[in-house]
């Protein structure tokens, strides 16, 4: 394949949400001689076939290091990589590519913020401010600030129906808060925050807004600076890319404030044993050889969700959302976790006193795939005083027959639990 050909692979035709299925070849297998029904996007989704070309093609072709060689391959692989970089920029509406920084994925991101723009800054007795629904990733890092540098970690709490108390949140927001961490859509329970309300009155406040983006992005179109949003994390695998590659988006005036995460290759302009001179941004946060084909994967999955569209996929997980809640709803003994008015793609429930980890080896015998456990997120089992919940997941390549499939296998399930 020639290099120009490898750009048609990026640019791919407008595809209908129908067809889609047949763009994931890993849902056309069998487990336990049973059709795969894949619902565990939330926790890493199945990738399409030009997302897996795309990162054979440069494996097969153009494979090199980037930004260090005079040589072709070098070009190539750098072309690549930078170009996934304004793909990025463009799928979120940032001003500038300098604001994009490739990362492991949200939890390094999250972990660059807290340990290179925050801990510089707290003292003992300030105050760092998240929500009682929040993944690991978004609790653990700033506990361990808090640790560092005295600063006090402050819990928003939530609603039975698993929504956030905007109102205490915003209450909490005093003069010694100085970042808000929060979820732009909930992992465990599906519920969407109003991240617009919330970063108004934070920065009404002159307080920056972290948002965890991983389950968002996805789902949901995003625009960083309507959102104005000072940072925004998210993870390629929950979008269709590959694992260990991720964003990190923030304001361009805060990263240059910021010094340097990690310290390394490529982050450098200069290097002397009496001192360094960093790179430019967003290279001073990019320390040593990067995940060049998790970044081409991230390219290729941007460049095909736009030819699907946000909106369709949005439009067609609502539908599907609706139709599965109303089909668990339908099951004796059902107990939904999570029933947020504004929710995206995910529902957590338990069935009777069977152990989620029961319902979910009962499921897989028959070919079906849910998530089940905490779903890092501890604190939200706690609230609800269970151990864990069985967990479905959507994306834009199930389908109803998808949602049939599990009601069949639950109701199986209480079969042999009866």
């Amino acid at each position: 394949m020639t290099h120009s050909a490898k750009v048609s692979i990026l640019t791919a035709e407008p595809r209908p949400i129908a067809a889609c299925r047949a763009d994931f070849p890993g849902l056309a297998q069998e487990i336990n001689g049973e059709p795969l029904v894949y619902l565990d996007s939330a926790a890493s989704s199945q990738a399409p076939n030009v997302v897996i070309d795309a990162v054979a093609d440069y494996q097969r072709h153009d494979h090199a290091n980037v930004h260090r060689g005079v040589h072709t391959l070098s070009h190539r692989a750098t072309d690549l990589y930078e170009g996934a970089r304004d793909a990025v920029q463009e799928f979120i509406g940032a001003g500038s590519r300098t604001e994009i920084v490739f990362t492991r994925g949200t939890t390094e991101a999250i972990n660059l913020v807290a340990q290179s723009y925050c801990r510089p800054k707290l003292d003992a007795g300030d105050k760092i401010l998240i929500t009682h629904l929040e993944h690991h990733s978004n609790i653990v890092p700033w506990q361990m600030l808090c640790k560092q540098t005295g600063a006090e970690l402050v819990v928003a709490p939530i609603e039975q129906t698993g929504q956030v108390d905007t109102r205490q949140l915003i209450e909490l927001m005093d003069d010694r808060v100085r970042i808000v961490a929060v979820a732009h859509v909930s992992n465990a329970l599906g519920s969407i925050l109003p991240l617009e309300e919330i970063i108004q009155a934070a920065h009404h406040r002159d307080i920056p807004v972290l948002v965890d983006g991983a389950q968002a992005v996805p789902h949901l179109s995003i625009d960083v600076r309507t959102l104005d949003a000072d940072f925004y994390a998210f993870s390629g695998h929950k979008m269709f890319a590959p694992t260990g590659i991720g964003i990190l988006y923030a304001k361009e005036a805060l990263l240059e404030t910021m010094p340097p995460y990690q310290g390394g290759g490529d982050m450098i302009l200069e290097v002397r044993f009496d001192g360094t001179t960093y790179n430019e941004l967003p290279y001073k946060f990019e320390a040593g050889t990067p995940n060049i084909s998790g970044a081409i994967g991230l390219g290729a999955a941007i460049h095909y969700l736009n030819s699907v569209g946000l909106d369709e996929i949005a439009a067609h997980e609502n539908r599907l959302l609706a139709y599965l809640t109303r089909s668990l709803e339908g099951i004796d003994d059902i107990r939904l976790i999570g029933t947020a008015d504004n929710k995206a793609s995910v529902q957590s429930f338990l069935l009777g006193d069977i152990h989620p980890h029961d319902i979910g080896t009962i499921l897989d015998h028959q070919g079906v795939a849910i998530r089940t456990g905490h779903h890092c997120a501890m604190p939200v089992m706690d609230f609800y005083g269970i151990p864990g919940t069985a967990r479905a997941s959507l994306a834009l390549y199930n389908n109803e027959d998808d949602i049939d499939r599990l009601i069949a296998a639950l109701a199986k399930t209480k079969e042999i639990f009866a």
